[in-house]
């Protein structure tokens, strides 16, 4: 399952960074997830408590703030959202189209103890 690599490299992040802040454990993690990141939310929820089982992220709190595509034009210049993760623009049915918004998956923030 993709989304279990996902959540273990997110913990040995988390891991490193308390290593790094002299901390004992995290409290609560805020990650942002963009609709076009290739993560589904469902199984990576499902995967993060098992990948962090025996660290000090165990028993951390899993926030996850979905962001949606965004796509400028370069035809209208105009900003949108699509309806469906398509690569066309809805104003003018431009495909010269470049993604702003929605490949991020990164940490947002986290609480540490």
């Amino acid at each position: 399952m993709h989304e279990m690599s996902l959540a273990v490299d997110l913990v040995e992040q988390l891991v490193d960074v308390l290593v790094r802040e002299k901390s004992t454990r995290v409290i609560e993690i805020n990650v942002v997830m963009g609709a076009m990141s290739g993560v589904e939310r469902v199984p990576f929820e499902f995967a993060f408590p098992v990948a962090a089982e025996g660290t000090p992220i165990a028993g951390a709190v899993l926030n996850i703030e979905e962001v949606p595509l965004v796509l400028k034009c370069s035809d209208c210049n105009q900003e949108t959202e699509p309806e469906d993760l398509i690569m066309i623009c809805p104003q003018c049915n431009s495909i010269s189209v470049e993604i702003v918004q929605g490949k991020e998956f990164l940490i947002k923030s986290m609480e540490v103890q």
